[in-house]
């Protein structure tokens, strides 16, 4: 069916698990701010300290790179995050940046190790000045790695989800990691209250990406796969003024696809052969956008249209 999908996912008002708590971010870029908005989204109070803008910037602009380039995507990430300007190399800035993590419950970072340590961030002095504050790092990959630059394209790349001179669809390590990110920090909140100290999670985007890869890795979307285009009822088509995303997996959808292209029968090894494959898509070529979102209702079947 088509539809209009939404910008971002709330979470219900009902469900706040993290309303008292306050969660400081000096993480840049999209993996910290996306997990930011997502904590931001389950009641945290968020704040944000960002470095100045470089000299030179476009009016308005941050010290968030991503301010720089997409200036919509910032706005929306930052929506409802109280933002400082903070140079944390700066004896200012340091000043500034203890007045809000001697307030904050949870620290978001992602620096390299290196870096944190510069800054004077390192988990053990940390949590040796406070003791109840827990830390959420985001590196891009774990361990010795850690300082290996690297970022979400690389990692896809490393773990089979790049397709030839392609760039992927959407940056799936950054928001994987951004998941991971923010459900770490419930992690420390929970461990926060049961054992009265703040603790320390790393989460690697590299380990994002392999978390994704995760059906591609035990062969689920390999070409030829029942989910990799392998099985007649899931894959995508050409219709007559579009195409359309046909996810008839299941043996009920299965069955109303094959009655409505015609297939006599609808078992896996009828939908896994070429025939099959080809009545469908014979079908479905003079069926119109409307027609199949019509049949989609009609016929319970899950489907989606595009355009060419």
């Amino acid at each position: 069916m088509t539809s209009t999908p939404n910008a971002a996912i709330s979470v219900p008002p009902a469900l706040r698990p993290l309303r008292g708590v306050r969660v400081l971010s000096l993480a840049l870029n999209l993996p910290g701010p996306a997990a930011l908005m997502r904590c931001r989204q389950m009641g945290a109070a968020c704040v944000k300290l960002e470095p100045p803008a470089p000299a030179g910037s476009v009016a308005g602009a941050s010290g968030d790179p991503m301010s720089w380039y997409q200036r919509a995507a910032y706005d929306a990430l930052h929506l409802g995050v109280r933002i400082a300007v903070a140079d944390l190399k700066t004896e200012k800035g340091q000043k500034a940046l203890h007045r809000e993590l001697t307030k904050a419950d949870v620290l978001l970072t992602s620096f390299r190790p290196s870096a944190l340590r510069k800054l004077g961030l390192d988990w053990k002095g940390l949590h040796k000045r406070y003791p109840a504050l827990s830390q959420v790092a985001i590196v891009g990959a774990p361990g010795a790695r850690a300082e290996e630059p690297g970022h979400d394209l690389t990692y896809l790349a490393e773990n089979d989800l790049v397709n030839g001179l392609d760039m992927p669809p959407t940056l799936y390590a950054d928001m994987g990691g951004s998941l991971m990110a923010s459900e770490a920090v419930l992690q420390t909140v929970l461990m926060q209250r049961q054992k009265g100290k703040g603790s320390y999670i790393e989460v690697a985007l590299s380990e994002a990406a392999a978390y994704v890869a995760l059906p591609r890795t035990w062969g689920l979307t390999k070409p030829g796969a029942a989910v990799g285009g392998g099985h007649a009822g899931y894959r995508v088509y050409a219709c007559r003024d579009g195409r359309v995303a046909m996810a008839a997996l299941e043996p009920h959808f299965t069955k109303a696809l094959c009655a409505a292209a015609g297939v006599q029968t609808a078992d896996i090894t009828t939908m896994m052969s070429p025939a099959t494959h080809q009545l469908v898509a014979d079908y479905l070529l003079t069926m119109t956008r409307r027609a199949l979102d019509k049949l989609a209702t009609e016929k319970d079947i899950p489907l989606y249209t595009l355009q060419k």
